[in-house]
């Protein structure tokens, strides 16, 4: 039995954060401004006395305020988003392979899927960096304003079966929908249960026109056997299939060559 669903057209949550790096006005930047604010009685422009001087370094105050409030709050986000790694698509190496999709990969560094209310899909054998790509766009959107939480998809369905035990599905469930890119790594892994479907169905569609960034070893169209509910199994992935931007990643895998090296090998 095949569903049909209508691709949501729920705007987009995520806007950045009011601390995006605008300032108030009259809030100037710049050497000027810091030159100035050193003398604090030295006018920028002849004839006006010391009273700029004194604006021009409360100012500069202002800006520094400004500057350790996005500081704090970036790196409350990041603490938040629980990446394994804190990486960056700057330290990937697209050289690794020449079947790596560099431009795809670079262009969704953008984050227009992000603004659009879009996922991610990237998919591949093991060892190719599809986890250090998820986390580097996440960071990105750190970077941005927007809030990311990373986790492997195992742990997300052991903490939804937790709160069934205890009650507390609904509260789990709402803290997996409230930010703005939900990272689910290694997903597909194995079958799942009727329940475990279920929970991943109802997280999708409470989702729906938030953004998802996914990471797995096998092909979206290899997901639905995996599902004991084929009615479930189709409306799960339609949703989250054909609203998401699929990222094939081949190649062989990297992790050999960051091995650590006998010291008593010889270099050839």
């Amino acid at each position: 039995m095949t569903t049909t669903t209508t691709r949501s057209t729920t705007k987009p949550r995520w806007k950045p954060d009011d601390c995006d790096g605008r300032r108030p006005a009259g809030v100037a930047q710049g050497p000027a401004t810091v030159r100035h604010a050193r003398n604090p009685r030295r006018s920028p422009r002849p004839g006006h006395g010391g009273e700029l001087g004194h604006l021009d370094f409360l100012q500069v105050l202002c800006q520094d305020e400004i500057t350790r409030r996005e500081t704090v709050a970036f790196q409350r986000r990041l603490h938040r988003a629980k990446f394994e790694q804190q990486v960056t698509l700057e330290e990937f190496d697209f050289t690794a392979s020449s079947k790596l999709p560099a431009a795809q990969i670079r262009d969704l560094g953008a984050l227009r899927w992000l603004h659009a209310g879009e996922s991610v899909i990237l998919f591949g054998p093991v060892g190719v960096g599809k986890t250090h790509i998820a986390q580097a766009l996440g960071h990105l959107a750190v970077r941005q304003g927007a809030h990311v939480r990373f986790a492997k998809t195992s742990r997300i369905l052991d903490d939804l079966a937790g709160g069934h035990a205890d009650r507390t599905w609904e509260k789990r469930v709402r803290e997996l929908v409230r930010p703005d890119v939900l990272i689910l790594d290694d997903f597909a892994m194995r079958q799942l249960s009727a329940a475990q479907a279920d929970d991943l169905y109802e997280l999708v569609s409470e989702r729906q026109g938030r953004s998802m960034i996914i990471t797995s070893n096998r092909a979206p169209s290899d997901w639905y056997p995996l599902f004991p509910n084929p009615v479930v199994a189709e409306s799960l992935l339609d949703r989250l299939i054909n609203t998401s931007h699929q990222v094939i990643m081949n190649g062989p895998s990297y992790r050999p060559n960051k091995r650590p090296r006998n010291p008593t090998d010889k270099t050839k």
